[in-house]
């Protein structure tokens, strides 16, 4: 059998990317600042499962500089365990709501805080990027 191919998308030059990874450590170093666990996704597997604001490069053409909060694993996993169980939607249990609430209050929080420090911060595409804020550079 033969693994299927997907076609990536194309890229970005390397000197782009290389600009992406100095905003990326910015983004770092200042969340460092304000006394958040931050961690680089695109470089250590590890930062995936641990606590925190995880900051995660793509280097391809439409990539960019992404950021995205990533709870205890105990209460990530008890709520994921949730949807795999089958929920109902429309009243969800309240781990799952407080989840949620987590993550919608720490992705204000995140975007706030780097607003304040002088970065352009947007909201990508949700379906694509789930949850995630992105960081564009420094705002003129």
């Amino acid at each position: 059998m033969t693994e299927p191919k997907f076609d990536l998308p194309p890229k970005a030059p390397p000197e782009v990317v290389a600009e992406r990874d100095a905003l990326a450590d910015e983004v770092c170093r200042e969340l460092a600042r304000t006394g958040l666990p931050v961690h680089r996704g695109d470089l250590d597997d590890s930062a995936e499962k641990r606590p925190g604001a995880r900051v995660h490069v793509t280097p391809f053409v439409d990539g960019g500089v992404y950021v995205n909060w990533t709870t205890n694993a105990e209460l990530r996993d008890t709520a994921l365990d949730l949807f795999a169980q089958g929920i109902d939607y429309a009243d969800p249990p309240p781990v799952l709501r407080h989840y949620n609430s987590v993550l919608q209050h720490m992705r204000a929080a995140l975007s706030e805080i780097l607003a304040s420090a002088g970065f352009e911060v947007t909201e990508p595409d949700r379906h694509g990027h789930g949850s995630m804020i992105q960081v564009k550079g420094f705002r003129p």
